[in-house]
């Protein structure tokens, strides 16, 4: 039997997990993974987002990840694109 690698978790917070999960008609194991998923969400969303105060339109700032990679100039093209050859043209001016 592999116990060591199961995690205890304290009577004190699986109790009121066991009585929401009955309440929601779930089982503890379904609900701990729900809460663990929003908190990793909230966590990700935290720390992906720009501080205000480093924002100077923030009352008017709202992120477009597909313009953004449009102006990064991400392209599809049919035929092998070799940047390194674009490049010495353009610093070169050929």
């Amino acid at each position: 039997m592999a116990t060591s690698n199961m995690i205890k978790i304290d009577s004190k917070i699986f109790k009121p997990i066991s009585k929401i999960a009955k309440k929601e008609n779930t089982t503890e194991t379904k609900l701990i993974n729900q809460m663990l998923e929003s908190a990793l969400e909230i966590k990700t969303k935290k720390e992906n987002k720009i501080p205000d105060h480093l924002i100077m339109n923030k009352d008017t700032y709202k992120p477009d990840h597909k313009k953004t990679k449009e102006l990064v100039g991400i392209i599809k093209t049919k035929e092998p694109f070799d940047t390194l050859k674009a490049i010495r043209e353009i610093r070169g001016l050929e």
